[in-house]
């Protein structure tokens, strides 16, 4: 993904976000976290980018006791995914099969491809959700407190919201 070009902001205050930080730290997990909901990697690109504008343009509104950068930012991400999937009024399917740089022989390609196929038939037997959930939590890197933030709900109901994702998925994957 190419990186965003931004103008520096005009004023600065002690509370204002060093948005250049926070574009370099999070821009990889909020592509991952884009791409898993939208499920289209070219579209991902055009809403990352749509959302990180959003934000630099939003700067002033975050609100520190509200929850962390990160919260705020995959909010304002989430919402523009969102928004590009209620214009589309459909899910696209992944454009490749993701590079497993880690397997070494055939066979470990192989057994690993089955494993992605089966992880990912899965994932598109939850509910859009459940599958929303799982991407906070491991496309986007989010703990808890921070998923609770982006989907304004406690932190308990996340982590039960979580778990039951996480259950459901496992259930999925081991009877595929």
């Amino acid at each position: 993904m190419t990186a965003l070009a931004l103008p520096s902001p005009t004023r600065t205050s002690a509370a204002a976000l060093d948005f250049e930080a926070l574009y370099r730290a999070a821009r990889d997990d909020v592509y991952a976290y884009v791409a898993a909901l939208l499920r289209d990697r070219a579209t991902a690109e055009d809403v990352t980018a749509h959302a990180f504008e959003r934000a630099y343009r939003k700067q002033r509104t975050y609100k520190p006791a509200r929850g962390s950068q990160r919260a705020w930012l995959f909010g304002i991400a989430r919402n523009a995914a969102l928004d590009e999937l209620r214009r589309r009024k459909r899910t696209a399917a992944l454009a490749a099969e993701p590079a497993d740089l880690d397997s070494a022989t055939p066979e470990d390609q192989a057994e690993s491809a089955l494993r992605r196929a089966a992880v990912r038939a899965a994932l598109a037997r939850l509910e859009p959700r459940e599958r929303e959930l799982v991407a906070l939590k491991f496309h986007a890197g989010l703990d808890n407190g921070e998923i609770a933030a982006v989907l304004g709900v406690s932190v308990s109901n996340a982590g039960t919201q979580l778990h039951r994702a996480m259950t459901k998925l496992r259930e999925a994957v081991e009877h595929a």
